[in-house]
């Protein structure tokens, strides 16, 4: 069965709370589109919070299971601590619940409350109790980055329960010359992204970690393709204390997934990481999502890999078991 391992869930206990308490700053109107932070408006469309509507969407994409996560929408970093929890807390139930619906087709990732990281670490354990495959985080907490010591006993837990962590581009650094055409998403998602991943690399974070593993979104960002020039920076400039080798052997511990909207591009990124290293993601049900998902699979890899890349590295890494072929494109 094929595994999308980047798709989206706002259930509706954490709307329910979103539109009671002024304190989050978000008004869903009676047309269905959010207003609020973090995003430009867009319709919180049912299969979002609709489990049935959600099922009904895969699977007019061929899309066989889901590991759902909450978008950085959900995600309100700046809250104070109380706020954060009572939303994470909405999330993690609600996406349960929505889960429990097909739990041999819906699975969930948990939200956390990384604005004080041993409350992130406290909620992580619970919620991987209470059957959370991983975790979803922003690759900023309102503007801290992940490297960063404070976050140490995130990344300790993180590396005891030994579940995947999933990063979204969230907090996007401002930038002015993003401000227009979107381009905050279209560039600066990707950007976020490889700040993120190569800023833990040369905090040594992953090095120290050896079990956590990262899953990174929209083809791991500029990562594939720039990590060389980290690597021999790493040679040459004393402001890095790692090793160009420090930088490759991260790559063990990243995952990547297939929204690039690029034949040519998801070839290339099978083939710079290895095919093993790759799963499929969707980002649905946003409009920047992979809209024919199995499709592109097909148009970019040989069968053989789609169906790694479709169905059994996703199962591995999320610990699903089976192994069905991925459904046809």
């Amino acid at each position: 069965m094929s595994v999308d391992v980047h798709n989206h869930v706002m259930p509706t206990e954490a709307l329910d709370l979103l539109r009671a308490e002024p304190a989050y700053g978000v008004t869903i109107d009676d047309s269905g589109t959010w207003s609020g932070a973090h995003h430009a408006p867009f319709p919180v469309v049912a299969s979002f919070y609709d489990p049935a509507a959600k099922l009904a969407y895969m699977d007019e994409r061929n899309v066989g299971a889901a590991v759902t996560s909450p978008p950085p929408t959900l995600f309100f970093y700046e809250v104070d601590r109380s706020a954060g929890e009572r939303l994470c807390q909405a999330s993690n139930e609600g996406m349960a619940r929505f889960c429990r619906h097909d739990p041999e087709r819906l699975h969930w990732l948990a939200n956390l409350p990384m604005q004080d990281p041993d409350a992130a670490a406290a909620s992580y354990r619970a919620a991987a109790a209470d059957g959370a495959l991983g975790a979803a985080i922003g690759t900023s907490i309102a503007g801290r980055r992940l490297d960063m010591p404070e976050f140490e006993p995130f990344w300790a837990t993180a590396d005891e329960l030994g579940l995947p962590v999933l990063v979204h581009p969230g907090w996007n650094e401002p930038h002015a010359a993003l401000n227009d055409y979107y381009l905050q998403n279209a560039i600066g998602n990707p950007l976020e992204t490889t700040v993120m991943v190569e800023r833990l690399i040369c905090a040594g974070v992953l090095a120290r970690h050896r079990n956590v593993r990262l899953v990174l979104l929209h083809g791991g960002g500029y990562v594939p393709y720039q990590a060389g020039r980290l690597a021999h920076a790493c040679t040459v400039r004393p402001e890095i204390s790692i090793s160009a080798d420090d930088v490759w052997d991260a790559f063990g511990q990243l995952y990547f997934d297939t929204i690039t909207h690029d034949t040519a591009a998801l070839r290339y990124l099978v083939e710079r990481v290895g095919a093993g290293r790759v799963v499929l993601g969707t980002d649905m049900p946003f409009d920047m999502a992979l809209d024919r998902p199995m499709e592109a699979l097909a148009a970019a890899l040989d069968a053989d890999t789609a169906r790694a890349v479709a169905a059994t590295n996703p199962s591995t890494l999320f610990g699903l078991g089976g192994d069905a072929a991925p459904a046809a494109g």
